[in-house]
């Protein structure tokens, strides 16, 4: 990319940047570190609509570092519930803690990347976005700019990276990081791209060739596979049994209903009050649900009154609302 378009892009970032509870404007001073890596994991595998509400809530409830640092596990497990992928959640406290140990936020990509659970997007994202560091943020969107801009097929995010790393301009490489974001996330969009309204459209060898949206070739999807498991509905006295999963694993550390283990054998649908089905990232999960009297495992009563205030990721919350309104007869949630 000549300096030119370099300048091209910057200005339509000015005339068109998305403006989100974690940015600053254009022009504006950086925003808060803290604030840009609690959006950044937030934003991994999530949508932007589905992240801003909760993003708005979390910083409320945690404005610093240090008060997250300061905050019960529990209470940001059940502060993330619905937001899926909860190791990030995890990752997040052991962050804020680490940074709070070390008395001062890392500034650059490479400090960054020491902190848990951070990868190279991430470290950058911060390092670029809230210090001014020239490196390359490369996200699923930026590759998809690149690939076009370059007519690749396949490219590593390693080439992308080298690619970025040489287009970044001198000065405003947070905002040129979050121009190329833009970029992608609303007008070069994996199907459809907007040609007509893209700063870039006379550099981009996908475009002249007519086929921009065969960069970058997309991989055929493999079969995801299908688990099966037993969640266990214990109810007494206007209150249910629940119990917080091991640290370590799916869902780790976050409440849930009581259960088997998550298996590859079907299970016998008899007797279960219906089923949920939910999709994880690498697998299907069917989770049969069960009534039992007597409770398992250490846990705690939880009034059904103020269940939705368990923190209940979705399968469990989906799996509650399935037994709380079960009908005689078994069904199936979708």
């Amino acid at each position: 990319m000549t300096a030119n378009a370099a300048a091209r892009l910057l200005q339509h970032y000015v005339d068109n940047f998305r403006r989100l509870p974690w940015r600053s404007a254009p022009g504006e001073p950086p925003p808060d570190p803290y604030r840009v890596l609690l959006s950044e994991v937030m934003l991994q595998q999530t949508t932007v609509a589905a992240v801003a509400p909760r993003f708005e809530r979390f910083v409320a409830r945690w404005p610093t570092t240090d008060s997250l640092a300061a905050a019960p596990d529990a209470d940001v497990f059940a502060e993330w519930a619905g937001l899926g992928y909860y190791a990030r959640a995890r990752n997040l406290i052991a962050c804020a803690r680490e940074i709070v140990r070390r008395g001062v936020f890392p500034k650059t990509a490479a400090e960054l990347l020491t902190l848990p659970g951070l990868g190279d997007y991430t470290a950058a994202a911060i390092a670029a976005i809230a210090f001014g560091e020239p490196v390359a943020v490369v996200d699923t969107n930026v590759r998809r700019v690149v690939a076009r801009l370059h007519a690749l097929s396949d490219p590593t995010m390693r080439k992308v990276a080298d690619i970025v790393a040489a287009m970044i301009p001198s000065e405003r490489p947070g905002d040129f990081a979050q121009a190329m974001m833009d970029l992608g996330a609303t007008i070069c969009r994996p199907k459809a791209p907007q040609c007509f309204a893209c700063p870039l459209a006379d550099d981009c060898a996908g475009r002249a060739l007519g086929t921009p949206e065969a960069f970058p070739a997309r991989k055929a999807r493999l079969a995801r596979p299908v688990r099966h498991g037993t969640a266990w509905w214990i109810e007494r006295g206007g209150a249910v049994w629940l119990v917080r999963r091991p640290d370590k694993g799916m869902l780790g550390g976050m409440a849930a209903l009581p259960g088997s283990g998550w298996t590859d054998r079907p299970q016998s649908p008899a007797g279960s009050l219906g089923t949920v089905c939910h999709v994880f990232t690498h697998f299907t999960l069917e989770l049969r649900i069960e009534r039992r009297a007597a409770p398992e495992g250490d846990g705690w009563w939880q009034p059904l009154d103020q269940l939705a205030e368990a923190g209940l990721p979705t399968l469990y919350r989906r799996a509650a609302e399935l037994a709380l309104d079960a009908a005689t007869e078994p069904r199936a949630a979708a």
